[in-house]
């Protein structure tokens, strides 16, 4: 599972992504209970769901947390904006060590009507 884990996300992924996600702090008040599934794991499982094109039921048990957790860790980070501040640190990143190229690059945008009449 490690290489796997590795495989998808590869020690620079993980240290950017480090630094966007939120700290958790696991309050247990019966004391107890499973041991946190770790964010490395749980990161790999979500990146395979994104990119196998399978569903949240369908996630191997290979990776370790259970695609319920798996879902509502990737709803949590959706919430609080995590992917779109790693995209920000990785393309950072990728501009500070020259990587990129801006030559070509695709500009989207949504075009309305003017109404008429008054605001």
């Amino acid at each position: 599972m490690a290489d796997l884990v590795e495989r998808l996300v590869p020690d620079d992924l993980w240290m950017l992504f480090r630094r966007v996600v939120p700290p958790t702090e696991v309050i247990r008040p019966q004391g107890g209970g499973r041991r946190r599934a770790g964010d490395r794991e749980t990161l790999a499982a979500i990146i395979f769901v994104a990119t196998s094109g399978c569903t949240w039921r369908q996630l191997p048990p290979v990776f370790g947390p259970a695609w319920q957790t798996v879902y509502r860790r990737f709803t949590r980070w959706s919430r609080d904006r995590v992917w779109a501040r790693l995209h920000r640190v990785i393309l950072d990143e990728l501009g500070a060590r020259g990587e990129l190229d801006w030559s070509r690059c695709a500009i989207d945008s949504v075009s309305l009507r003017a109404a008429k009449g008054g605001l």
